[in-house]
């Protein structure tokens, strides 16, 4: 193996697709739905299942937002789809509130808890016309459940729990958050993404803009809780959580999930399964907490996504058996590392030269080693 060039430069487009505005890959349309609160009832999970069936391949992926895509969706059925979803209530007004509705919300809530109310309530706060105006990967975690869950999930505005269990407001990247309330925390949020637009220069998100020294307004001095663990498929208060390998599941499987309880979405390639006491025994769900699967990122690949240089899902199932119980792998088609932004222990990224394989690093870093073949690769990790 030779010292490497940096990966070959993919095409980022810089937008996410919706189902009113949806993104054409590989193998066909991408549509992506965003369930109000992050969750399903059981008949909306059935009827996605159906017109994922009906007008696409019958595929579809869970994105580290809690968003589902539908994927191969062809072009003569859109607007079948389109009306289905509709009937579901699983779309927005227009593509703009959609583009501006990234809410990641805890799965650990209860009916009527104060997780509830703020979601819905920021919902609505984002779908108003004096909303602010914000990039479209800027995001809205809704993390204020017992103990926080979502601090390594993407978001760049925070609502969560103080060390005494009060309601704070943080932006990502600031380790002090504003004291809110139920009444004023939406409103505070409101006002902290208007100050982000109006302060942000070419910065697309919040962590990055801190970074550049830019000061907060007054009133950021509370401590935040930190997270502790990252949780893992079974029994929970509220229900089971069933792991997905690469957070993907066919139609059958989520209409299977459907005849268990509602669904609620969540960041880690699971879904919450309300209510349910055990495991369904459907295809393509892992219950294993140790299962190496759920400590591997791997995006669509090729064919599916037409930047990526090599098929994805069949090498990370390869070197599952070989990842130690400690470590982390993303196995990404292509230097922009859509299914893991994040640095992960190991990464092989595909290139025109070959595999390239980083240590504790991103999918564009530079790599250790390139020109890799899938039989090699092996035994370099």
């Amino acid at each position: 193996m030779t010292d490497a060039a940096r990966p070959d430069d993919p095409l980022i487009k810089g937008w996410c697709p919706g189902a009113l505005r949806p993104m054409l890959s590989g193998d066909g349309l991408v549509v992506r739905v965003r369930p109000f609160g992050g969750r399903l009832r059981r008949a909306q999970a059935d009827g996605l299942a159906s017109l994922a069936a009906a007008h696409g391949n019958g595929l579809i992926d869970l994105s580290s937002r809690g968003n589902l895509q539908l994927r191969g969706v062809r072009e003569d059925s859109f607007e079948a789809l389109i009306e289905g979803l509709h009937g579901l209530r699983l779309l927005d007004a227009n593509a703009e509130v959609e583009g501006r509705r990234n809410i990641l919300t805890t799965p650990f809530w209860s009916v009527g808890d104060e997780t509830e109310y703020l979601t819905a309530a920021l919902t609505d706060a984002l779908a108003q016309e004096d909303a602010p105006n914000l990039p479209a990967k800027f995001g809205f975690a809704v993390d204020t459940g017992d103990r926080p869950v979502l601090q390594r999930a993407s978001a760049d505005i925070r609502l969560e729990r103080e060390a005494q269990g009060g309601l704070i407001l943080r932006p990502d990247g600031a380790a002090l958050g504003k004291q809110v309330d139920v009444h004023t925390a939406i409103g505070e949020a409101m006002q902290l993404a208007h100050w982000f637009a109006a302060n942000r220069g070419t910065h697309k998100r919040m962590a990055k803009l801190l970074a550049t020294g830019q000061s907060l307004p007054t009133g950021f001095t509370r401590s935040m809780q930190e997270q502790t663990n990252t949780p893992t498929p079974g029994l929970s208060e509220q229900g089971v959580l069933a792991g997905l390998a690469f957070g993907q599941l066919t139609a059958q499987t989520l209409a299977g999930l459907a005849k268990h309880g509602a669904l609620r979405m969540t960041p880690w390639r699971m879904v919450l399964i309300e209510g349910a006491q055990d495991m369904p025994q459907l295809p393509g769900l892992i219950a294993a907490q140790d299962d190496p699967l759920l400590r591997i990122a791997a995006c669509t690949g090729a064919p599916g996504c037409p930047q990526a240089l090599i098929e994805t899902r069949a090498l990370a199932r390869a070197l599952a058996p070989l990842l130690p119980a400690w470590q982390t792998l993303h196995v990404s088609g292509c230097a922009k590392g859509c299914a893991h932004p994040n640095p992960a222990a190991l990464t092989i990224t595909g290139t025109a030269q070959g595999l390239s394989l980083i240590h504790n690093g991103r999918a564009s870093d530079d790599p250790a080693q390139t020109g890799h073949s899938p039989h090699s690769i092996l035994k370099a990790i």
